[in-house]
């Protein structure tokens, strides 16, 4: 396949008038859903599918895309600004984000999220476009047991986000492995911890108790702490990032882009644990940065952001090369070209290659909107916590609560999230962390269930991981990523 002649192919069919304002309509409805908690952009691109069915599968896919990536790079607004991540991916961002919110830096935040997040999505499309082929037949690769090894080096990242005790956020992650324990075993189908209630065996919804976690648990801690007057002035002034903040973040922009993109290309992963691993891995290799991660950090923001978003383009890889959703948007992107009677797969690149290099062209067009969106918008979205706080925080609840019921369309979802909320509010108060939490409900189910098919193929044998070079490169990772911050310790008190 001649690459040259299948981008001079795909240029011609995106740069016409109808698909790129398509592309900027798409970004902007993405960047309005995707800044309110609780509306994904799987949810977002669902709900507005069906409205590509009449179009040109390129035409379609241009309005489908721009959804994608707006939502993902808006749900770092609220995170930053109000310690509510508006999509999953977001939750890591918070760690660095809010510090900076807090210190009146908003602005400068969002300019650096809005700067990582074009940095990592057109890195990975650029990958994309030259090896994707490659990438797909490592992703290939991955079985049962790799999966759990890298569900299980995701969950060693508690190790590095607990703050100062480690063991309140080992507490805090097994709570949320718990907690995503309830509803149908996955393996069996057999009903646990559901207690004869039929809306529990659907299991609990973790964007409902991450919007309860993160929204509601902050709400309530204004109120506690009094309203007026812990709200901190923004600075608008100091949107565009400098010369020494763009220094700063270079090296960990690059290096969780191309992360990000890889785990992004391993179907199931998602951006959710792209952010959180690019996160520690940027933590991990800056342990004695000035300010320290999760305490306002740019490079905290720009790692999480840029493997968030550049995980979009890996997620591209096994759909178009192999049919396989990369993550749950790409699925129901996967429809939208099954309506059109096209068959994502290994024929694609042969039989549709206008096609496949025009996705490519306008995903990359969607982050250049979403970088001249974002900085330019960038004003009006620090003017969010400046508005008054008596007005602010009853708006947010509400947010919270018609996120967390438009999940499902039912009111079980807001009692989660309202439990949720409380319990954040508690562990809060105590100094638990929440973000092991969140870790254990994302990456505690697929711990579980590859771990339990791993034994099954195996025949309850453990040779199965340490027979997979892949599998048992991972697990020596583990180790390390979850023995680093003991010893990284130990160093400093010596």
């Amino acid at each position: 396949m001649n690459i040259v002649a299948g981008v001079l192919e795909g240029m011609a069919l995106v740069f016409q008038p109808l698909p790129l304002i398509l592309i900027v309509l798409g970004v902007i409805i993405g960047i309005a859903m995707g800044a309110i908690p609780g509306m994904t952009a799987t949810m977002t691109v669902a709900v507005l599918v069906s409205f590509t069915f009449g179009m040109e599968p390129t035409t379609g896919m241009m309005l489908l895309l721009g959804i994608y990536g707006g939502a993902l790079f808006a749900g770092s607004i609220p995170a930053i600004l109000i310690r509510t991540p508006g999509t999953p991916s977001a939750a890591a961002t918070i760690f660095d984000g809010f510090p900076l919110s807090q210190q009146g830096k908003g602005g400068n935040a969002i300019g650096i999220a809005t700067i990582a997040s074009f940095v990592g999505g057109a890195i990975s499309v650029v990958l994309i476009t030259f090896i994707s082929p490659q990438i797909a037949q490592f992703a290939l690769n991955f079985r049962s047991p790799e999966y759990f090894a890298l569900a299980f080096f995701g969950l060693t990242i508690i190790a590095s986000v607990s703050g100062d005790s480690i063991m309140k956020g080992m507490i805090t992650g097994l709570l949320g492995m718990l907690i995503a324990t309830i509803g149908l075993d996955p393996t069996t189908g057999y009903p646990r911890f559901s207690f004869g209630i039929t809306a529990l065996t659907a299991g609990v919804q973790f964007i409902a108790v991450m919007i309860g976690l993160f929204g509601l648990a902050e709400a309530f801690n204004r109120y506690r702490e009094g309203i007026d007057g812990i709200d901190v002035e923004q600075d608008v002034t100091d949107i565009m990032p400098t010369r020494a903040d763009l220094s700063d973040i270079r090296n960990v922009t690059f290096t969780s882009s191309i992360i990000g993109t890889f785990i992004g290309a391993l179907p199931g992963a998602g951006g959710d644990i792209a952010s959180f691993v690019t996160y520690n891995e940027a933590k991990r290799w800056a342990s004695n940065a000035t300010p320290p991660f999760g305490k306002g950090n740019i490079r905290g923001v720009a790692a999480a952001e840029a493997g968030n978003n550049a995980s979009t383009g890996g997620a591209l890889v096994p759909t178009l090369t192999l049919g396989i959703p990369g993550d749950s948007v790409t699925a129901i992107l996967i429809g939208a070209l099954l309506v059109h009677g096209i068959r994502p797969g290994p024929g694609l690149f042969e039989q549709e290659t206008g096609l496949v290099f025009s996705i490519f062209i306008g995903f990359f067009l969607v982050y250049v909107v979403i970088l001249v969106l974002g900085l330019l918008g960038a004003h009006f979205w620090v003017r969010i916590i400046n508005f008054p706080p008596q007005y602010l925080w009853p708006i947010i609840i509400v947010l919270c609560v018609v996120g967390s019921f438009a999940l499902r369309g039912g009111i079980f979802d807001v009692w989660a999230m309202v439990l949720a909320g409380l319990l954040g509010f508690v562990m809060r108060m105590d100094d638990y962390p929440l973000a092991p939490m969140v870790l254990g409900l994302i990456l505690g189910p697929i711990a579980e269930e590859n771990l339990r098919r791993s034994l099954q193929l195996s025949e309850g044998s453990l040779d199965i991981f340490y027979t997979s070079p892949i599998a048992m490169v991972i697990l020596l990772l583990s180790v390390v990523s979850l023995l680093s911050p003991f010893l990284a310790k130990r160093f400093t008190a010596n």
